[in-house]
């Protein structure tokens, strides 16, 4: 795949994950955990589907069944990120949610800082007190009383990020462990379909009595299937062409993809505080981003 492809690609990607809060808005009946809970269900065969097609059903059966403590680790992590997004959706709004996942590269910064001892640039520091001074100025209005769902909302929203922060830390770490020959090679793919089956099976006897409609069930599939499963594959191909900094910056999309698509189809406006908060953490993540891509382009150039 050319890079140029590849960029493609993540655009659409970006375009597919931005697709969930509109959607969620169209939902009838289903509310908080049976919507976390088809979601994922419908997640679990459409990723078997591709998931067979691209590798066979032996080698996928044999890299869950020896795959070991990582590979477990990081299923709970995408677990997490499958039921807190769509949980904090049925909470607050659309574009709460999505700004409150952009802080997502900023928290796995500062775990690569704790956790490997990675050092963080000075413009990392301001990208982080920037994004912080921005959630505090889209949230001051909820903690001060407005309506305490979407503090709640809020809160569990920003498990989605902490548990990314985890999940990508982890998989640096195996990386540069495999790249010394430190450990075994293996397949991470399948912690995302460990992830949606433990999702499901965790939202289930919370969910019933079920009532979601057959509308919002044919909602619910079109979110495990193009929303979750297709672009979930899409990222981790794309991954091998562009750098971690072109990938970071270009899911910033989803943010104005998603806050778009709530407000033109479900009329879910953002309010005067995260529109500046939210410009705020995204101008934020756009400059350490935008940045770190320029200096090792740079970095590259000198080498050759």
């Amino acid at each position: 795949m050319s890079h140029r492809r590849a960029v493609l690609v993540m655009i659409g990607v970006t375009l597919m994950w931005s697709i969930a809060g509109v959607v969620s808005r169209f939902i009838e009946q289903a509310k908080g955990f049976e919507l976390t809970f088809w979601r994922s269900a419908f997640t679990v065969p459409a990723l078997l589907v591709l998931l067979v097609a691209s590798r066979g059903w032996g080698p996928l059966w044999r890299s869950v069944r020896e795959g070991g403590r990582a590979l477990w680790i990081s299923g709970i992590c995408w677990c997490v990120m499958f039921t807190a997004f769509m949980m904090a959706l049925s909470l607050t709004t659309v574009a709460n949610v999505l700004i409150t996942l952009a802080v997502a590269p900023l928290f796995t910064a500062l775990a690569s800082r704790l956790v490997l001892g990675h050092r963080l640039a000075p413009r990392t520091w301001v990208a982080i007190l920037t994004a912080g001074a921005g959630i505090a100025w889209m949230y001051g209005r909820e903690v001060s009383g407005a309506d305490p769902r979407h503090l709640a909302g809020t809160l569990v929203a920003l498990g989605v990020p902490v548990a990314a922060a985890v999940n990508w830390t982890l998989l640096q770490h195996i990386n540069r462990a495999r790249a010394v020959g430190a450990a075994p090679p293996g397949d991470m793919l399948p912690a995302v379909l460990i992830g949606a089956v433990m999702s499901a099976l965790l939202t289930l006897p919370l969910s019933l009595p079920f009532s979601a409609t057959p509308t919002d069930l044919g909602w619910l599939a079109l979110l495990g299937t193009v929303q979750l499963a297709i672009p979930c594959l899409l990222a981790v191909t794309v991954s091998k062409v562009l750098s971690a900094p072109e990938v970071s910056l270009l899911a910033l999309l989803e943010v104005v993809f998603g806050v778009a698509w709530a407000w033109l189809g479900a009329g879910e406006a953002p309010s005067g505080a995260v529109i500046g908060g939210g410009a705020l953490v995204l101008g934020a993540m756009a400059m350490n981003e935008g940045l770190a891509l320029r200096e090792r382009s740079t970095l590259s150039q000198r080498r050759s």
